[in-house]
């Protein structure tokens, strides 16, 4: 039943999510430069680059279609119900509510076909190859998202968001193996997904090896500026996805602004770990070949089905 409290907690943890996204991908980046030993940058340079490019007018290409255009907004609009799905800051939200796992999953896939179309619309080469890279992962990523999260929801019983975590949170606290193993290939999905090390280079600007970025190529001004944000809200939608399915302790379960004040700080905190331990992951790894992206996320859907016969067999 939607409230006026409901609605006003649920715009809340949008803009949060809007808002922090950029602030967690600083923090990703200043972690891997220092571990990489190198200067990292301020904490707040993506706000600084969204600014620069907001004020920057966008120049098209002749040939390109209203698709083209419209795509930045498309895209960035799908972030931002992904992120409001996710149960974040509480459990009994009205979007958490209105749409389930496998919704989460199509708007993933929505966004992904609509940035492909619009890479392919200028006729670039590179933005073709980008969007065909794009797709492969695509492909095999995606199922293996959906295995981890069919697992979440065959412990809770349902494929409720709002469900899966508020069932996991009231489970003891011990290691599960069908969780450990959907812990692994989540962590797989997610560095595919969000073009991390060692599948694609974020930072890099070879155009032979990017996948993500070959396709934005063509984008400036506004139109960069909202693919860029929409690339930050991705990055911080996995990583609420991934610590309301595997450490969904501190989420309120009330409905209520004092549990959402306390949970806010607890979500911080795993934020933190969380682009802590990506940076590290990143930093300790090499970027592998394109062809041998299949066989990573090969083994993802290996260890995501695995994880669903573990709980058949031993129920935990």
């Amino acid at each position: 039943m939607l409230t006026i409290a409901g609605i006003a907690a649920q715009l809340t943890e949008l803009m949060l999510a809007v808002l922090l996204a950029p602030l967690f991908t600083g923090w990703v980046n200043m972690c891997r430069a220092w571990m990489q030993n190198k200067s990292a940058p301020p904490l707040l340079t993506p706000y600084r680059v969204l600014l620069k490019l907001f004020n920057k007018e966008p120049v098209l290409a002749q040939n390109a279609s209203p698709l083209f255009r419209i795509t930045p907004y498309i895209i960035f609009g799908c972030m931002c119900l992904a992120a409001a799905i996710v149960p974040t800051l509480d459990i009994n939200l009205p979007f958490n509510a209105a749409a389930d796992a496998i919704a989460l999953v199509g708007l993933f896939a929505l966004a992904r076909v609509f940035m492909s179309l619009a890479a392919m619309d200028i006729g670039t080469a590179f933005g073709t190859l980008g969007a065909r890279r794009e797709m492969m992962i695509g492909f095999l990523a995606e199922p293996a998202l959906l295995m981890v999260l069919f697992t979440a929801s065959l412990i809770s019983g349902s494929t409720s968001l709002s469900s899966i975590v508020g069932q996991l949170g009231r489970m003891e606290l011990m290691i599960y193996p069908s969780l450990a193993f959907a812990g692994v290939a989540f962590t797989m999905v997610s560095l595919a997904e969000n073009a991390r090390i060692p599948v694609d280079n974020p930072a890099t600007h070879l155009e032979l090896t990017m996948i993500h970025e070959a396709m934005l190529l063509e984008y400036s001004g506004r139109h960069l500026a909202l693919m860029e944000w929409a690339a930050s809200l991705k990055l911080f939608a996995y990583s609420c996805i991934g610590i309301a399915l595997f450490v969904p302790f501190g989420i309120a379960d009330g409905g209520n602004w004092l549990g959402i004040l306390i949970s806010l700080p607890v979500l911080a905190v795993k934020l933190a770990a969380g682009g802590f331990l990506l940076a590290l992951i990143e930093s300790v790894s090499a970027k592998m070949r394109i062809f041998r992206a299949p066989e990573f996320l090969g083994t993802a859907f290996l260890l995501a089905v695995l994880a669903m016969l573990i709980h058949f067999l031993l129920e935990s």
